[in-house]
């Protein structure tokens, strides 16, 4: 592997069990331990069939991750993707792996719309790939958040310098 880490992605049911619980646990402890955010992190959604994990992995395991989800509540029945639990390991941050993951979701994706809870500090990063903001911004756990969308248009050069954990 490189310095920078190999880019992996698999759907829940294709995932080992090592993987999985390396992903979980740094998930934990970005969101729980790190924001000191006591809620739960397993929602059950990481094991739908339609889920796919996106993560980037050195030699001493994985060190950032995202978690992609189809939403069916679409209002004119069209796919619906929703972007969450991204997040990268402290020692790595201010590498451009978010930028990484977000690109290969995102080309998964393709012309279709997207949805991010996006932790209020990261807005300026996401908007780099296209999210605008939707509303207000809100109180998740105590940590400020705004809902973000991306409508079906092509990701061009999107780059992003942030490195963060978001829910």
């Amino acid at each position: 592997m490189t310095s920078e880490g190999q880019l992996h992605h698999s759907p829940a049911a294709e995932l080992d069990a090592a993987t999985l619980y390396q992903i979980l646990r740094l998930r934990i402890d970005v969101f729980v331990v790190e924001q000191a955010c006591p809620y739960p992190e397993l929602d059950g959604r990481d094991l739908e069939p339609s889920t796919r994990q996106f993560w980037v992995a050195d030699d001493d395991g994985v060190i950032a991750t995202l978690r992609l989800l189809t939403d069916p509540s679409a209002a004119d029945g069209a796919t619906m993707y929703r972007i969450g639990r991204v997040c990268t390991e402290r020692a790595h941050r201010g590498q451009g792996l978010t930028a990484r993951l977000m690109t290969a979701a995102l080309a998964e994706i393709g012309d279709h719309p997207c949805r991010i809870e996006a932790q209020a500090y990261l807005v300026e990063m996401y908007a780099k790939f296209g999210f605008v903001t939707e509303g207000e911004e809100y109180l998740e756990d105590g940590i400020p958040h705004v809902s973000m969308r991306r409508d079906p248009s092509p990701v061009a050069g999107a780059s992003a310098e942030s490195d963060g954990g978001h829910r």
